[in-house]
């Protein structure tokens, strides 16, 4: 099993023919990820060549819209190449659209257009009032399932199918967790974003781990920076039945310095690495001091299982 991505998912590639657009759709395909076209307005009706995994010649079809992608190839997911200029009507085209999962890569898009087009997904919802729209990111590597699709930047080489759950802000975070724990694998690797707002959280990523049957264990990379683990450290208390290891970044950030992400600023005395590691522990989760320990501990205990 998987979260919210497997190899049947259809994917279209907003922005297909730009350059990181480009790069990155070749390099999807070579990773198993079933793409079905791509979103250019103004080259639509074109084609972009590329080759699968197999290493057979395709033509993807470049569409002029989201909705049009849909209709005619079966999308459920999209993964947005697009400026960060351009990034909110991109995003807003494919909430729109009814697109299930939008996976949105781009760094550098202003909170406000994040704002925006997550308060439009938020009021986007269906008969039950469900949101119709997933959205990962912004400034995030995206999600995989090990073997058998990628949607993002995650390098796809370097960890196999197995029992784990990761969810991360932090992208190179994300991949050395994976290559760490390459002997016993996971099920889905989630990279959320570091962005002050983002779409899918820590807690929304737990609560699918949780209910998925092949999922055993949950890493949860967290970094400094507002209250997001501290809430999925309540959750995991209160919901989370499965062991989760976690790792804090930024334990010598000093005070009042953004450090890497947008969202990674300690005011005061919120925020910090200790106390982040401190609300974890006390929801029942062992927390690494490093990476590396991170892994070890998720070693052991599939050790004693």
């Amino acid at each position: 099993m998987s979260i919210f991505l497997n190899k049947d998912s259809k994917v279209i590639v907003q922005g297909i023919t730009g350059a990181e657009g480009s790069k990155h759709t070749a390099r999807m395909l070579a990773a198993g990820t079933h793409i079905v076209g791509g979103v250019n307005a103004r080259k639509a009706g074109s084609t972009v060549s590329h080759q699968n995994a197999q290493g057979e010649n395709i033509e993807l079809t470049v569409f002029g819209t989201v909705a049009e992608a849909m209709e005619k190839t079966g999308a459920d997911v999209s993964v947005i190449f697009v400026p960060p200029a351009f990034s909110k009507d991109a995003v807003i085209e494919a909430i729109d659209a009814k697109m299930p999962l939008v996976v949105v890569i781009t760094e550098g898009i202003p909170v406000q257009d994040a704002a925006e087009f997550w308060a439009h997904a938020k009021n986007s919802v269906d008969g039950n009032g469900k949101m119709v729209t997933r959205i990962i990111g912004p400034n995030c590597p995206g999600i995989i399932t090990p073997e058998e699709s990628l949607v993002g930047i995650t390098p796809a080489n370097i960890t196999g199918k197995g029992k784990i759950g990761l969810v991360s802000k932090s992208g190179t975070l994300t991949y050395q967790m994976m290559f760490e724990l390459r002997d016993i694998g996971f099920t889905t690797c989630i990279g959320i974003g570091g962005d002050p707002i983002i779409g899918t959280t820590h807690i929304d990523a737990l609560e699918a781990f949780e209910t998925d049957p092949e999922t055993e264990a949950i890493v949860m990379i967290g970094e400094i920076g507002g209250d997001a683990e501290e809430r999925a450290a309540e959750f995991i208390k209160e919901h989370v039945t499965k062991p989760v290891v976690g790792y804090v970044a930024g334990f010598t950030a000093p005070e009042g310095k953004t450090m890497g992400h947008a969202g990674a600023i300690v005011s005061g005395s919120s925020g910090t690495a200790q106390a982040k590691k401190e609300a974890l522990e006390a929801a029942g989760v062992k927390v690494g001091k490093t990476p590396s320990e991170a892994a070890e501990l998720m070693r052991e205990i599939f050790a004693q299982s």
